[in-house]
């Protein structure tokens, strides 16, 4: 398969982190494009870094990329700590994400890939913020119709951050000890960040070969367990992440 361009939002995040170092050790995909508030910490002659700290402007930022990029990742979240308010929070965790999206399909970008979260479409989780907006960005790139979508749901989110979220230390270390009695229980509950990352990007190759089984495809634990293993994609080294960060 020839080299395809590629676009990563949320880049310097915890699971965008693991996306940007994986398709780094690819040689599928260049140039590797960021849209970041500051500069990943990754290196690469194939990394193609752009730094622009006003968010309203990454639509256009991604609409000016030439090539077109084939495939676009979006890693992008935050909390609403980070954010300073609910309504701050819903701004880049949904709002962004929609508009990132509605520029990739403008663009003529085929594949748009979204790291979600698990469990959001619940009776009771549908009805909290938080699963709104991750339902809200879902729905709005299927209604999108590109020619592939890509929906990562995982649980728990492991792996460390430089900016700390609250009480996630105590869940992701019960987590983990709960992993020590039943593999599959911690698969289940919680997966690596680096497996994610690596599953996101083995998801968007399969995509390209012809190989996804459906045109709206959405993978939860398990399915992200295996295709995040580490014979299934080049290793990934991790990176930090910033304010406007990623899941």
């Amino acid at each position: 398969m020839s080299s395809l361009s590629t676009a990563v939002i949320g880049s310097t995040g915890l699971v965008g982190s693991h996306i940007l170092s994986t398709l780094l050790a690819t040689d599928l995909y260049k140039p590797v494009n960021t849209i970041t508030r500051r500069a990943p910490k990754a290196t690469s002659p194939l990394l193609n870094a752009l730094i622009e700290t006003d968010t309203t402007k990454w639509s256009t930022v991604l609409k000016d990329l030439n090539p077109t990029p084939a495939t676009v990742f979006s890693a992008l979240g935050t909390t609403r700590a980070a954010a300073g308010s609910l309504a701050e929070q819903w701004k880049i965790d949904h709002d962004l994400n929609i508009e990132l999206a509605k520029a990739a399909k403008e663009k003529g970008s085929r594949t748009f890939v979204f790291i979600s979260s698990g469990g959001t479409r619940g009776l009771i989780a549908s009805r909290f913020p938080y699963g709104q907006m991750k339902n809200g960005v879902e729905d709005a790139i299927k209604d999108l119709d590109f020619e592939q979508a890509i929906i990562l749901k995982p649980g728990m989110i492991l792996g460390h951050r430089e900016q700390s979220r609250m009480g996630e230390s105590q869940l992701q270390t019960a987590v983990r000890v709960l992993g020590s009695i039943s593999t599959g229980l911690k698969n289940h509950l919680g997966q690596e960040a680096e497996v994610i990352g690596r599953a996101a990007v083995r998801a968007a190759q399969l995509a390209d070969e012809g190989k996804a089984p459906s045109k709206y495809w959405i993978l939860y634990a398990d399915e992200i367990i295996k295709l995040g293993h580490v014979d299934s994609t080049p290793a990934s080294q991790a990176a930090p992440e910033d304010k406007v960060q990623a899941q």
